[in-house]
């Protein structure tokens, strides 16, 4: 067993003055096959700072970029436990690192590994014990009852971030249908409320346990909020068939939370959507325009972002808005390059994107946050036809992933043609000089000749003036 503290030098969580900032204690947990026995030993950080900042961390850390793509060790594991804790708000009270041969039905850890648990938090004033492995209900009623915490597992956690990040109508919908089905199996059991009805005189009910009127009550509300979910999938519907009705090609950009998606979607379209250090800042889904080198118009699209064990009640519950990266024209896979982790990361986005159905899709890989690499890292790397290096945040590479995008994409390609365009026409003029690239330009008796290159869609208006 292994465990260790929060970094000095994280950054505070910024909370609202009526919100107080709960003290969690981590506990982490690794299994294996192997036939030795784990060890166990807690060291407590009753300061409670703050969890380390992931992405400035393994920046310090990597000496190369992953070759390989293993699994997720239990020391990096527990790194993005300690983010996602404080993308939820919490301060970092204490850690525990399990090691064990395999899960414990009842408990998970085993009660006696539980009762060290109980102790090192309660030391601390942990308000909540936040494990880095999913529980089935009745391990968390049985850890509960031995810890006398609170206690959340890993998919409760990243369901918790969804629902404070989540903005617009549509991503609350969304995120409420997730925590329903996430519920509706742990009702079982949770205390005197959900007991069933004795059978003595006065305690004789209408015939329908609590707990199977509070089960009732779930039921019909996701079925609400599921035909309100259906009702959004519809108006998406019909505006991404207003947008496939003209000759413009979408490209979604995907990967790990934390990637720097919404800092390249930025820096790419000029707008101003909230990029944070935090994971999952980013809920719901935005769309904008952006002009190629060949002016071609582009739809980048910034989505929500990937994680190891994302839960499947998030992927149905989103698939709505995530029917943006199905019917993409493009994928731009959008990877941490400062990130040790990088190789195990790419394996997890490629995961979701098989349960999604779009791991077919035309794709682009961008190495994103190079400037964070060492200076002999950022020297080696080397483009490719599959892979730009960039940096979203420095402006670095950004002319070339753009110019890779225009030749990926085979929809409204542009053509090299020349015009003879009467000046009195200064309306097909201005589209033309808005729209193409102009080469040569020359003004003779009344016309205006041009060597240009356009989309087809464009020289679709203006071919009455094109010189064969």
């Amino acid at each position: 067993m292994s465990s260790r503290g929060g970094s000095r030098n994280a950054p505070k969580t910024v909370l609202n003055p009526s919100e107080q900032q709960e003290r969690a204690f981590l506990v982490g947990v690794e299994f294996s096959t192997r036939g030795r026995a784990g060890k166990t030993s807690a060291t407590i950080t009753p300061g409670a700072q703050a969890a380390r900042d992931h992405a400035t961390s393994v920046a310090a850390l990597s000496s190369s970029l992953p070759t390989d793509s293993p699994d997720f060790s239990s020391e990096e594991s527990l790194d993005e436990l300690r983010a996602l804790a404080t993308s939820a708000g919490a301060d970092i009270a204490g850690e525990f690192t399990q090691r064990k041969d395999r899960p414990d039905p009842a408990t998970l850890i085993g009660k006696g590994k539980l009762e060290e648990i109980a102790g090192a938090a309660a030391s601390v004033s942990a308000d909540v014990i936040l494990f880095d492995h999913d529980l089935s209900p009745s391990q968390q009623r049985n850890i509960e009852r031995v810890v006398n915490t609170r206690v959340i597992d890993r998919t409760q956690l990243i369901l918790d971030i969804f629902a404070r990040h989540a903005r617009t109508r549509e991503g609350q919908l969304q995120v409420e249908l997730a925590q329903l089905e996430y519920l509706l199996p742990r009702l079982a059991g949770r205390g005197v409320e959900m007991s069933q009805l004795g059978g003595g005189i006065g305690t004789r009910g209408p015939g329908e346990t609590q707990l199977e009127t509070d089960r009732r009550k779930i039921y019909r509300r996701v079925r609400h909020v599921k035909q309100q979910i259906e009702s959004v999938r519809r108006i998406r519907a019909q505006q991404r068939q207003r947008r496939e009705s003209v000759p413009v090609a979408t490209v979604a950009l995907v990967g790990y939370t934390n990637a720097g998606k919404s800092t390249l979607f930025n820096a790419l379209t000029k707008a101003n959507v909230v990029a944070s250090a935090r994971m999952f800042a980013t809920l719901d889904p935005t769309i904008r325009g952006a002009d190629l080198p060949s002016k071609r118009r582009v739809l980048f699209s910034d989505t929500v972002g990937f994680i190891r064990h994302l839960p499947h009640t998030l992927v149905s519950a989103f698939r709505a808005t995530l029917e943006e990266v199905q019917r993409a024209t493009l994928i731009m896979q959008v990877s941490d390059a400062s990130s040790p982790v990088s190789a195990e990361q790419d394996a997890q986005v490629e995961s979701v994107l098989k349960e999604l159905e779009a791991d077919k899709r035309p794709r682009l890989r961008v190495m994103n946050k190079i400037d964070l690499l060492l200076p002999k890292q950022r020297e080696s790397l080397r483009d490719d036809e599959q892979t730009i290096h960039v940096s979203a945040t420095k402006g670095i590479g950004l002319s070339t992933l753009l110019d890779r995008v225009d030749a990926v994409l085979e929809g409204d390609r542009p053509q090299r043609v020349r015009l003879r365009i009467p000046q009195k026409e200064g309306k097909m003029l201005a589209l033309l000089e808005a729209g193409a690239r102009i080469y040569s330009r020359q003004y003779q008796e009344g016309l205006v000749v041009l060597e240009a290159e356009a989309p087809a869609s464009l020289l679709r208006r203006l071919r009455e003036w094109v010189v064969e």
